[in-house]
């Protein structure tokens, strides 16, 4: 027996061209980071990051490389590889911009 079709609630869905930096780099602990940096016209201003060794993505903005431990946590990285990986981040992520 199939289960009954369930209709989709969809409240976006749309479709852009994008812009995808793609970045492999060693930091001075000799750990290797391999990103994915995305520019769209979504999130203010912010870039799509993700992590393609562990399939960990975020939305960033400089207030967010800001926030103590947000990098940590969200790539689950120990405090010295944040803070390499926040030096690149720095050079590619902008400041949000937010509209009426």
């Amino acid at each position: 027996m199939t289960e009954p079709e369930q209709e989709l609630d969809f409240l976006s869905d749309s479709t852009e061209q994008t812009s995808t930096r793609f970045v492999t780099f060693i930091g001075p602990s000799l750990q290797r980071f391999d990103f994915a940096v995305t520019s769209t016209n979504r999130f203010y201003g912010k870039k799509l990051v993700t992590d393609l060794q562990n399939g960990k993505s975020a939305i960033l903005g400089s207030d967010d490389l800001d926030e103590e431990g947000y990098i940590e946590h969200v790539f689950k990285l120990n405090e010295e590889e944040a803070s390499e990986l926040r030096l690149f981040l720095v050079q590619v992520v902008g400041d949000a911009y937010f509209t009426d």
